[in-house]
C-alpha cells in the first residue's frame, strides 16, 4: 500500500474516532502532498509525486515541528511544544524506521564504493545516492559531515 493511501486510511479512522489533534495533523499532510502534486504539474509532470517525495515532505514536517517545539519551549510555552511533538508522533507513523549510527556509516561507506567518489568534489553525487535510497530513514543533516568527513579522509586533501 502506497504512502498517500495509508494517509487516507488514517484519515478516514480518525474521522470515525474524533481524534482531532490526530485528524489535523493527516489533514496537513495531505494538503502538503496535494500541494506538491500541483507543483510537480506544473513543472510537466503528470500523475503526482511518488513514495520518495512523499517520504521528503514528510520529513521536512518533522523537521519544521522540532524546530517549532524547541523554540515554543524557549518561549515558556509548553503547551505549544507538546502540540508540536503530538503531531510528531502521528507523521513518524508513516516514515520508515530511522537507521543508526553504524547502519549510515556503512551505507555512507557503500554510496562512495558505488558513486566511486574520491574527493570532497564527489559529495554531491555521494549524497543524491544516499537520498534515493534511504529517503526519510536517515537524517541528512547529520549525513553531509559524515560523507565529507569519509571523503576527506579517503582522499587526505581537506
Amino acid at each position: 500500500m502506497d504512502l498517500r493511501t495509508r494517509v487516507n486510511d488514517a484519515l478516514k479512522q480518525a474521522m470515525k474516532d474524533k481524534d482531532a489533534t490526530r485528524l489535523s495533523t493527516l489533514r496537513l499532510i495531505n494538503a502538503a502532498i496535494k500541494d506538491r502534486d500541483i507543483s510537480a504539474r506544473g513543472e510537466g509532470r503528470e500523475g503526482g509525486v511518488d513514495d520518495a517525495e512523499v517520504l521528503a515532505i514528510l520529513g521536512r514536517m518533522v523537521k519544521q515541528r522540532q524546530e517549532s517545539a524547541r523554540a515554543y519551549e524557549e518561549g515558556g510555552r509548553l503547551d505549544l511544544a507538546e502540540r508540536e511533538r503530538e503531531e510528531i508522533a502521528v507523521i513518524r507513523e508513516f516514515l520508515p524506521r530511522q537507521l543508526d549510527e553504524a547502519q549510515v556509516r556503512k551505507a555512507v561507506e557503500a554510496a562512495v564504493r558505488e558513486t566511486g567518489a574520491a574527493s570532497i568534489r564527489d559529495m554531491g553525487r555521494v549524497m543524491a545516492t544516499l537520498k534515493g535510497k534511504y529517503a526519510g530513514q536517515m537524517d541528512f543533516g547529520k549525513v553531509g559531515p559524515m560523507v565529507k568527513e569519509h571523503l576527506c579522509a579517503a582522499s587526505g586533501q581537506c
